[in-house]
């Protein structure tokens, strides 16, 4: 690595991303995921990825979030096979945080994407359809339906 000039700065690029979006990104595939260690490996495999390659990516922070989270993806498939629930976690959280990470597992996988990356990664559209291999359209019936899902689970809640 970093044998060629524009290499070298593709590689700071990417050091510079870890250090700017990998707590962000990490967090959000937590919420994602309901699990911190695909989270971990997610981001640490997407980087790892990104830094053996680095002048092939013209949109490094892009193509960061689309890898971890298609690597997440690929993990909790695996782990799942189909049960549709997010995996059990022993890690240690706050009452609030559970109770979200409760209320975000009882959404379908793609609702779940679509609200974390829209609304806590702060993604546009675009970006999160790009991110979960959809299209804008699709994801704004994710966005909605998963909104309308979140807010009964805290109507049931409250009530």
């Amino acid at each position: 690595m970093g044998s060629h000039p524009g290499e070298a700065t593709a590689e700071r690029d990417i050091e510079r991303l870890f250090t700017v979006e990998s707590p962000r990104m990490w967090r959000a595939i937590v919420g994602y995921t309901g699990d911190p260690d695909i989270a971990s490996d997610a981001v640490a495999e997407a980087f790892t990825l990104a830094l053996e390659r680095p002048e092939g990516i013209t949109s490094p922070a892009g193509w960061l979030w689309r890898v971890a989270f298609r690597i997440a993806t690929a993990e909790l498939k695996r782990r799942r096979r189909g049960s549709g629930e997010l995996p059990e976690t022993e890690h240690r959280t706050d009452e609030a945080t559970t109770e979200v990470l409760s209320m975000l597992g009882r959404l379908s996988p793609r609702q779940r994407g679509a609200i974390v990356l829209r609304y806590y990664a702060d993604r546009d559209i675009d970006e999160v359809a790009r991110i979960l291999g959809s299209t804008p359209a699709a994801v704004r019936v994710h966005l909605m339906r998963g909104r309308r899902r979140l807010r009964e689970l805290l109507e049931a809640d409250d009530g």
